[in-house]
């Protein structure tokens, strides 16, 4: 490597072509990143005291160490983003300038022939940069001076129109414009690929203005050391139609997140998000991947794009499917996509049909909104769909799905009909994350030609406003104002309407009998209001009744036989219950036996879904799945915690890492246990174990 610093200009006017890779990210710098260049040159240019301005570096790949004194092309490794930005920006000055020379060496003709292009090339050599697909056509249509193509870059487009609305506000002032990019400092930095390695470079760099996301990162990684010919058919065969897939936006928006689903798939481990890259690299580094090899994995993140583009972005086209995946996205439903993944995977390949896959989607939005309107914390629904896979029979497949939904336990349960009914009558609706979703799906459950609910509004029949009318005041009775305060935002007393302007405030009976009114409503929503004659706590009650039965059927919960589901659970237990605590000797009596009734107490007190297994060796408690094992020793219990021992935090310093010992129990980390005196503090250190599992982590 050898670094030296520049002046910008000097160094694009000695630079023969610059090339992003195909396997750099697109151009992603938004308004934002070049209002900031922009003000730094204006600030630069407007005053003496500031000689020079550093912008960052370029890095870039070429044959030998020699700094830029040949003409083969370099290939930008890092430094795409303000390379691009400066390209634009300075046409822009171009087109500003005309013919005018505000400062020596600033004319249209001098800018354009030193900078943006080599004059005497022809065809791709004629430009001083060359981006990447779409981002390439659009940014040499802009140095042409030609029409933009038919699919344009949409960032190169609105930065181009950036740079020249703010040079048109700066017209009487191009001077400074011109003195600011003349002291723009870049740190010029050349790497030799004998001696240099690009990837540890790349990863090391903080890119100036925008972070690379974790998606930059794995292309990247996959692509780069890779062969030309092999780089480049592996990108135009599967990433760049993964990029279509996903479009311009969309992509940097999602494309983390789907990398992230994808290795829950693969490997059953929930990364952080900011982790999903070097998951990825220890993944790919496995043995069934390198023994696959690297198309083949690259071949596979292709397809699984592809499904969760149908099911996240809207791309699906098969209408039973499509429908599904939309009321699923309305519920914002991202933990449920590894489970979705592995479906849509044996969808494609054959082994689950569309109708099966389709309602299998709307169990998982039945469980999904159930809970949420039950209030259940969904803080362990990460963990139940990165898992909920194993234990399905891919034979009997949507049966074993029902099976698995009705055997979560307590914590994760998939809320019965009457939990489910008695959180509808009292849950606040109008302020749930999702109204409209629900009234959709009421409105049109089982209609084939479905109501545009988006060009209703939300009525409260029983009007929001805190100071009723008498008339309302007199419909509702004594009770008025706790009739209100406990009614005003549920489901009895919430509907659509297109006339909520209308019927403001007014008493039922008008809202009722007037033109547009409830009696002439044609939403089933609304099917025995224009009936009522009044609209009180007993008709709101009734009314909540109604739209409940509806709405058990809606967000149906799973139903097989008792013998059915017996046999499912009566595998899922079969192997526990073996051993009691007297098959463990130091628990027999004694000190040790009531310290650990005493640890056991609380442990099972920090869930409802708490079990609690007693095996030869150890006893485990479990949630997800084991959080600690204890081992009953002499003089004190021996506590394993499953988490790794890095995560710990033990202020004490107690606890001890067993990571490569051989030991009974799960988990890395073990803390003794001797006297009930130590018992709170190592509760904390178990109740760290758990939330880990529960999700409390920041991996949700």
């Amino acid at each position: 490597m050898k670094a030296t610093e520049a002046k910008l200009l000097s160094f694009l006017q000695k630079s023969p072509q610059f090339i992003i890779p195909i396997y750099q990210r697109t151009y992603s710098w938004t308004q934002k990143q070049c209002q900031q260049l922009w003000d730094d040159v204006l600030r630069a240019g407007a005053s003496d005291d500031i000689a020079v301005h550093f912008i960052g570096s370029i890095v870039y790949v070429e044959q030998g160490l020699s700094q830029v004194t040949h003409q083969t092309p370099l290939l930008v490794i890092d430094g795409q983003q303000r390379l691009t930005s400066l390209t634009l920006l300075i046409e822009a000055l171009a087109r500003a300038l005309g013919d005018d020379e505000p400062v020596d060496g600033f004319s249209a003709m001098k800018l354009r022939e030193y900078y943006l292009t080599n004059r005497l090339e022809k065809e791709d050599r004629y430009f001083k940069l060359l981006l990447s697909q779409t981002d390439n056509a659009s940014l040499k249509a802009i140095i042409k001076q030609a029409e933009a193509p038919k699919e344009p870059s949409l960032r190169i487009q609105e930065n181009f129109e950036l740079f020249n609305r703010l040079l048109k506000e700066e017209k009487a002032n191009l001077a400074a414009v011109c003195r600011g990019i003349s002291k723009l400092v870049v740190v010029d930095i050349a790497l030799s690929r004998e001696q240099d390695n690009p990837q540890l470079i790349f990863e090391s760099m903080n890119s100036t203005g925008k972070e690379l996301s974790q998606a930059d990162l794995i292309r990247n990684f996959v692509l780069m050391g890779l062969e030309p010919a092999l780089q480049t058919r592996l990108y135009e065969d599967y990433w760049r139609p993964m990029e279509q897939d996903f479009g311009q936006l969309a992509y940097g928006d999602w494309f983390d997140s789907f990398m992230r689903h994808y290795l829950i798939v693969r490997t059953g481990d929930i990364p952080r998000e900011s982790d999903v890259y070097e998951a990825f690299k220890k993944y790919s580094r496995s043995k069934s991947v390198r023994e696959a090899g690297i198309e083949a994995l690259v071949k596979e993140i292709r397809a699984f794009a592809r499904y969760f583009c149908a099911m996240a972005l809207g791309n699906e086209r098969d209408p039973l499917l499509s429908r599904a995946f939309h009321d699923l996205r309305e519920l914002k439903v991202d933990v449920a996509y590894p489970f979705l993944l592995e479906l849509y995977h044996d969808y494609a390949a054959g082994s689950l049909s569309n109708v099966d896959f389709a309602a299998a989607v709307r169990l998982v939005e039945a469980y999904v909104f159930r809970r949420a309107i039950c209030a259940i914390p969904t803080n362990s629904m990460n963990k139940t769909f990165a898992t909920f896979g194993k234990a399905l029979k891919k034979d009997r497949y949507l049966e074993s799905i029902q099976a698995q939904f009705l055997l979560l336990p307590s914590y994760r349960r998939f809320p019965d009909d009457r939990e489910f009914r008695l959180g509808l009558h009292v849950r606040d609706l109008y302020h749930f994350r999702s109204r409209v979703y629900w009234l959709r799906r009421l409105e049109n459950h089982g209609r084939k030609e479905p109501v545009p609910v988006d060009e209703y509004t939300i009525e409260h029949i029983l009007p929001q406003n805190e100071k009723l009318s008498a008339a309302w005041q007199q419909a509702l009775g004594l009770e008025w104002q706790h009739v209100r305060d406990t009614y005003l935002h549920t489901l009895g007393n919430l509907t659509l309407t297109g006339y909520n302007s209308e019927y403001s405030d007014r008493p039922f009976a008008e809202k009722r009998d007037m033109d547009g009114g409830f009696h002439d409503s044609p939403l089933r929503l609304n099917a025995g209001l224009g009936q009522l004659q009044t609209w009180d706590e007993a008709a709101i009650q009734a009314r909540a009744g109604r739209l409940a039965d509806q709405a058990l059927a809606v967000w149906a919960m799973p139903v097989l036989e008792k013998s059915t589901l017996d046999a499912y659970r009566s595998a899922k237990t079969s192997n526990s219950g073996s051993y009691t605590l007297a098959d463990h000797p130091h628990l027999k009596s004694g000190a040790i036996r009531d310290l650990f009734e005493a640890f056991r107490k609380q442990v099972l007190a920090l869930d409802p879904c708490v079990s609690e297994d007693i095996l030869k060796l150890y006893i485990a408690y479990k949630a997800e799945t084991n959080f600690v094992d204890v081992v009953p020793q002499a003089k004190r219990l021996r506590l394993s915690l499953n988490l790794p021992f890095a995560e710990i935090e033990d202020p004490k310093g107690l606890c001890k890492d067993v990571s490569d010992v051989g030991r009974w129990g799960n988990g890395d980390v073990e803390i003794g246990l001797q006297t009930l005196d130590e018992l709170p503090y190592v509760m904390s250190l178990v109740r760290q174990s758990f939330d880990r599992q529960m999700g409390d982590s920041g991996q949700s």
